[in-house]
């Protein structure tokens, strides 16, 4: 088994906030749903599952499937990740514990997600479903393109 990279101290930052908003929420934030979120925030753009669990295995060599999707999943409810549907990865999320709505700008060269904020797509999406009487419960944009590192 190889040492584990060791977080920075943003994301040890982002883990302890991780841990209190699931505490403050009633939910268990155990040393293994720490480390794979710890996983998740090292990446620069999302992980497949598959490719989390072998991350993983780099310092829990006994992680099998089930343990990263019940993380995944955990996480999933709580909005401290996010799936993106299109490559079927997942990416931590930065900004949990408020309801917003989720940009990503995927680039198909390099894998890299950006998570991004256009007020002006939401409120014109809100405008739209409005007009349609329809109730938007989430939302989720992919874009993809290439970004400015592969272009």
């Amino acid at each position: 088994m190889s040492a584990p990279k060791e977080p920075s101290s943003e994301q040890q930052a982002l883990v302890e906030k991780a841990k209190a908003f699931c505490e403050k929420n009633g939910s268990r934030f155990t040393p293994i749903r720490a480390r794979v979120y710890e996983l998740l925030l090292q990446q620069g753009g999302s992980i497949g599952a598959y490719d989390l669990l072998d991350k993983l295995r780099e310092t829990e060599e006994n992680a099998k499937p089930p343990t990263v999707y019940r993380a995944l999943d955990f996480f999933l409810n709580l909005g401290l990740v996010h799936k993106v549907e299109s490559t079927n990865t997942f990416k931590a999320c930065h900004h949990f514990g408020c309801s917003h709505p989720v940009q990503f700008l995927i680039c198909d060269e390099c894998g890299d997600v950006q998570e991004i904020q256009s007020k002006g797509v939401k409120d014109t999406l809100e405008a739209q479903a409005f007009e349609n009487a329809f109730i938007i419960k989430s939302q989720t944009i992919e874009a993809h393109g290439t970004c400015k590192n592969c272009v």
